[in-house]
């Protein structure tokens, strides 16, 4: 089992393994690191432990070393000539009259380059924007496209529900939602409900989303009809979260509305469809029909 200590690059919640040498380290700590892009600058978000073979997607790589103070101070001025390149971005790119978001811009550590993050509908020709920022800012210039998720990530977020967003605090495991998610859970598609930070569907309804469509195959429709011990009843309501139907059935000469879960009644005919998944990008429909 090989040991690692676990390394965090800024906002971004995704965990990377390194080899920790025979250093030491705890959570918070920074490092130099090699990647990439160069050499980085980095925190500890996983201290010193052991992890079994397969948990190791690709080759290790060893810290190079623990931050020191100088290490520090550079780090913090190149966070603040990256606000400067943005300043300076912006201003270029009004003056080419280009249409993109600017996000951030990164130096790597030892400053041979900057990464310049931004958002676009499109594709976008930035060559001549380049070629300004190059003479402007002495160093080798990397602009890159990225998603809107990538911009929640980098900037960092919080969700309605109050908490960091899905795709920062579970990096990796949010595939894409479905509008049809949000109908197997009954939620309102108007997308003030649905939708995320980021103007997609929310990571969150993939999260339920197999007990609801298992659950699903288990109960009947509304108004269709069952059979339980108390006889023929006619479902009125269904409760996917607490397993039951709400059921109006007759009891000698009465006719009460009862609770039955599952396992105690039998649907009568075929199951319910439950809708296949479909694209995010329904969300953009849903929005022009608001």
């Amino acid at each position: 089992m090989p040991n690692i200590v676990g390394i965090k690059f800024n906002n971004s919640g995704k965990i990377y393994f390194f080899g920790p040498k025979d250093i030491e380290f705890k959570v918070g700590d920074g490092v130099i690191v090699e990647t990439v892009r160069g050499q980085e600058y980095a925190f500890v978000a996983q201290k010193n432990t052991f992890v079994k073979d397969e948990e190791i997607k690709n080759p290790l790589k060893d810290v190079i070393r623990k931050a020191d103070k100088k290490d520090e101070k550079q780090y913090q001025e190149n966070l603040q000539r990256g606000e400067r390149a943005v300043k300076i971005c912006e201003e270029k790119v009004a003056k080419h009259g280009l249409k993109m978001k600017l996000i951030n811009a990164e130096y790597t550590f030892d400053r041979s380059k900057v990464v310049i993050n931004f958002t676009a509908d499109g594709r976008v020709d930035f060559r001549e924007l380049v070629k300004d920022l190059a003479s402007e800012l002495r160093t080798r210039i990397e602009l890159h496209q990225v998603y809107e998720k990538d911009d929640v990530i980098l900037r960092g977020a919080m969700g309605m529900c109050g908490q960091e967003c899905c795709c920062i605090r579970c990096p990796g495991v949010c595939d894409k939602s479905t509008i049809k998610m949000a109908k197997n859970q009954n939620i309102s598609l108007n997308p003030a409900n649905v939708g995320g930070i980021c103007g997609k569907l929310m990571c969150c309804l993939r999260f339920e989303n197999d007990f609801y469509q298992e659950t699903l195959k288990k109960l009947p429709k509304v108004n269709s009809t069952v059979k339980t011990d108390d006889g023929m009843a006619r479902v009125l309501a269904v409760d996917v979260l607490r397993e039951r139907i709400e059921a109006q059935v007759q009891i000698d000469d009465s006719i009460v509305e009862k609770f039955y879960h599952i396992g105690e009644f039998e649907m009568k005919g075929a199951q319910p469809d439950i809708p296949e998944e479909g694209s995010d990008d329904d969300l953009d429909e849903l929005v022009s029909k608001d």
